[in-house]
């Protein structure tokens, strides 16, 4: 009987979305992956990060082949949230002072296609939400350079090695210091005018 009630809860919990917990993808691109988990980790609402692959035409690929610069894959994070919990546009927030919005196929001291910066959008509103914030940063935040981030619709998402994950929780003082030697919080200040 208690096996018959459970089934009943669990298809009416599928059939009716709004009983079932909602959560939602963001998914970005703004250079090394490792150091774009922590800055979402640390946000209340964010359920996951996950370092990966998008943007580009082969499946599966490895991160040497990434790395390569062939793929035309970004290294990116894909963020699982509860949107009840932490907005979209708060996230958009973090990830753009994360990043710099200013270079092309590029993100501080990692130079290639593969760490360009990118918002891939899962829906039309992610799409206009982040249309509407790099239109809001041309307008009132100025830099030397435009800001060229790309927009662009998400497609499939292949998580990197398990090592890649969470690295700066595994290895942190190698995390640190590649941080540090590759100028990301230097350069960040000098972007956003406060530490990051």
């Amino acid at each position: 009987m208690k096996r018959m009630i459970f089934l009943w809860m669990v298809m009416i919990m599928a059939t009716n979305p709004a009983m079932a917990q909602e959560t939602e993808i963001a998914t970005f691109a703004g250079g090394c992956f490792w150091c774009m988990e922590h800055p979402f980790d640390e946000l209340d609402g964010v359920i996951s990060t996950t370092s990966g692959y998008t943007g580009g035409h082969k499946n599966h690929p490895s991160y040497a082949e990434v790395s390569s610069g062939t793929t035309g894959h970004a290294e990116a994070i894909e963020i699982r949230f509860d949107p009840k919990r932490v907005t979209y546009q708060k996230l958009l927030d973090v990830y753009w002072r994360n990043t710099d919005p200013t270079t092309p196929n590029r993100q501080f001291c990692d130079v290639g296609t593969q760490y360009r910066p990118a918002i891939f959008y899962h829906s039309e509103a992610q799409k206009q939400a982040a249309e509407a914030s790099k239109q809001e940063l041309m307008q009132h935040k100025s830099f030397d350079r435009p800001i060229i981030t790309e927009i662009t619709a998400a497609g499939p998402f292949w998580p990197a090695e398990e090592y890649h994950q969470n690295y700066y929780l595994k290895n942190p003082i190698r995390y640190k210091f590649y941080r540090y030697n590759c100028g990301r919080d230097q350069r960040l200040q000098q972007l956003w005018g406060e530490a990051q």
